[in-house]
């Protein structure tokens, strides 16, 4: 009988902890816990539980990624920020301006937060250090309900909700001052953004009604994309424009529907959990975070999600 040796040329690994960074197709064996492993690869998304916020709460903002996630802002007008390592919320440093249903981007420790509501459209621009928040340049247009993209010294707000109706209006951010950049197709507010200030991605949103409109923005002027299986508002959205995420929102009701953008359409994927509209999201495709929200009430549920394709640890098990 051939042994794995003479079938593949090599021995398998023994090791008495998992390697911490190995490749997909790699195989070992953990003399600790006497099992074969090897890395292979997710066959479809999945929803599970992250740790919960500190504070419940919805119309809020997030930037950053699964393991280093910032939520910002909310309902009843908060500054409140809490920073996320992947498994656990701790308080941040506090907006200086309150709001609701603000857009942000960028990392946890170099995010931005622009426009959103208190008594009114705001045009406030602040700038976060991983610490604390910083005054930085105003929006030529007061809104809320926007969408966001990009990163802190490049970035974009994409439509939203401002006194008289919605707007297709899009502005660009350099870090210091917003400029006018190019108007969307469809003039809309509370809907989702991802990507980068010169490939971006617009979907969603209510123009009124709900619609399931995609637009491609490649840092002068707005495309249409493949619409959204399931129209709908106030949801959130992570990664590209041609690796995009869209999860939750609202229909009629609060929905956990997900779905995912390869650049030309959407694919409906696994459903969250919780049902919720009003959500904040960051990270990836294949690696993102949903957290807040309304289900009603206002929740501090968070939750992870892993794309088909992601790498995963597997146990090789005698059958």
């Amino acid at each position: 009988m051939s042994t794995y040796t003479q079938i593949f040329g090599q021995q398998v690994l023994v090791v008495t902890a998992d390697p911490s960074d190995p490749t997909v197709g790699q195989m070992w064996y953990n003399s600790t816990s006497k099992t074969l492993k090897f890395l292979g690869t997710t066959t479809s998304g999945a929803w599970a539980a992250g740790g919960n916020m500190a504070t419940a709460r919805s119309s809020l903002a997030g930037a950053g990624t699964q393991t280093s996630g910032l939520a910002f802002g909310g309902g009843g007008s908060s500054a409140a920020t809490e920073e996320y390592d992947g498994s656990s919320w701790t308080s941040g440093g506090s907006l200086a301006t309150g709001r609701q249903e603000l857009a942000g981007c960028g990392t946890q420790t170099a995010a931005l937060a622009f426009n959103g509501f208190s008594t009114s459209q705001l045009t406030a621009t602040e700038e976060y250090d991983g610490s604390s928040w910083t005054s930085g340049g105003s929006t030529s247009i007061a809104r809320a309900s926007a969408g966001g993209a990009g990163i802190q010294t490049a970035a974009l707000v994409i439509g939203g909700d401002f006194p008289g109706g919605v707007t297709g209006a899009t502005e660009e951010y350099d870090g210091t001052s917003w400029t006018s950049g190019g108007t969307m197709a469809t003039a809309r507010g509370s809907l989702a953004g991802a990507g980068t200030q010169t490939s971006a991605l617009a979907f969603g949103g209510l123009i009124p009604p709900n619609t399931a409109a995609t637009e491609e923005y490649d840092g002068s002027s707005w495309t249409s994309g493949g619409n959204l299986g399931t129209a709908r508002r106030v949801l959130a959205g992570s990664g590209t424009q041609t690796s995009a995420l869209a999860f939750g929102g609202f229909t009629t009701t609060q929905v956990a529907n997900t779905e995912a953008y390869n650049g030309t359409s959407w694919t409906a994927d696994t459903s969250m959990s919780t049902a919720r509209s009003s959500l904040a999201g960051a990270g990836t495709q294949t690696s993102a975070l949903a957290f807040g929200g309304s289900i009603p009430p206002t929740t501090a549920a968070t939750e992870e999600f892993t794309g088909a394709g992601a790498p995963v640890t597997k146990t090789v098990t005698a059958t």
